[in-house]
């Protein structure tokens, strides 16, 4: 491991050691840990993986609008004020 200071004002340092207490990691595991996910959460492959997985999560859904009529709508208005 490689050793890294951060700055953390009051109210962060506060939270960070009332989870540590609550949670029984230490502040350094809680810090290393929110590093991780920040940095799972901007990973390209983790980012197409959560595409894949929405894929169709609102296929069944009957109470949103016709996306396609809405897009056409839209194109029709934007080349009205075009002209």
């Amino acid at each position: 491991m490689i050793r890294t200071q951060v700055y953390l004002n009051k109210n962060e340092k506060l939270a960070l050691e009332k989870i540590s207490r609550k949670t029984g990691m230490s502040q350094s595991a809680l810090i290393r840990l929110a590093i991780d996910e920040l940095i799972g959460k901007h990973q390209p492959q983790n980012r197409l993986l959560s595409l894949q997985q929405a894929r169709g999560m609102w296929e069944s859904r009957n109470d949103l609008p016709n996306f396609a009529q809405l897009r056409r709508e839209m194109d029709r208005l934007v080349l009205t004020e075009e002209k």
